[in-house]
């Protein structure tokens, strides 16, 4: 089919060259306030923390969300697996059950990249994320995002991304507006996302 499209176009001009030298790198202030303001734009809820405070704050979200049974993607680092919850962990080779994420109280998840003028985490399924399952069927998502890992703006996000892999854009909570306007959560994923957004100790 292709190729008869293109011989039936064969005489006609060629478009012109698409040129993409687009502003990559706009000047957005401080990253992580803008993020952190955008983020909150989205009704998620989003904390500022240290780097050493990190685990007794992932603690204290997992408990005042009332989480006993948490999964996370086995590769997440051990020493933010704490509190008094059971961790099921999914891997490659011992995929969690789809039941398991079904019924369990939550996810927790690092990401690749982050995004400050749109307030959006990317998720490409690589160290700390877990597959894409992983995250869409537990109701509560808490996921890490380090200072680090944001940038200004989506072109600048997207060179730092590899687009084959399976990369998941999540800006709020799971929502939608399809049906007359009416906005309803929790449709594509969790209806509760909670963010870390991590500086090094001393810019906390």
């Amino acid at each position: 089919m292709l190729g008869r499209i293109r011989a039936a176009l064969a005489d006609r001009p060629r478009p012109p060259a698409v040129h993409r030298d687009y502003d990559r790198n706009r000047a957005v202030g401080d990253v992580a306030a803008l993020f952190t303001e955008r983020v909150a734009d989205y009704r998620a809820v989003v904390h500022r923390v240290g780097e050493h405070e990190l685990p007794a704050r992932i603690e204290a979200c997992l408990r005042a969300r009332g989480a006993r049974k948490v999964v996370a993607p086995a590769d997440l680092p051990g020493w933010w697996r704490v509190g008094e919850v059971v961790w099921s962990l999914d891997a490659p080779a011992h995929p969690l059950p789809i039941d398991t994420l079904d019924r369990s109280d939550g996810v927790v998840t690092g990401c690749a990249v982050a995004i400050a003028e749109t307030g959006t985490i990317v998720l490409d399924a690589g160290e700390g994320q877990g597959r894409r399952a992983l995250t869409l069927l537990p109701d509560y998502h808490l996921c890490v995002v380090h200072i680090g890992q944001i940038m200004g703006s989506v072109p600048a996000a997207l060179a730092r991304l590899d687009p084959v892999r399976p990369l998941t854009f999540i800006s709020g909570p799971s929502a939608t507006s399809d049906i007359e306007l009416d906005r309803v959560e929790g449709v594509h994923g969790p209806r509760n996302l909670e963010v870390l957004v991590v500086a090094p100790s001393s810019h906390a």
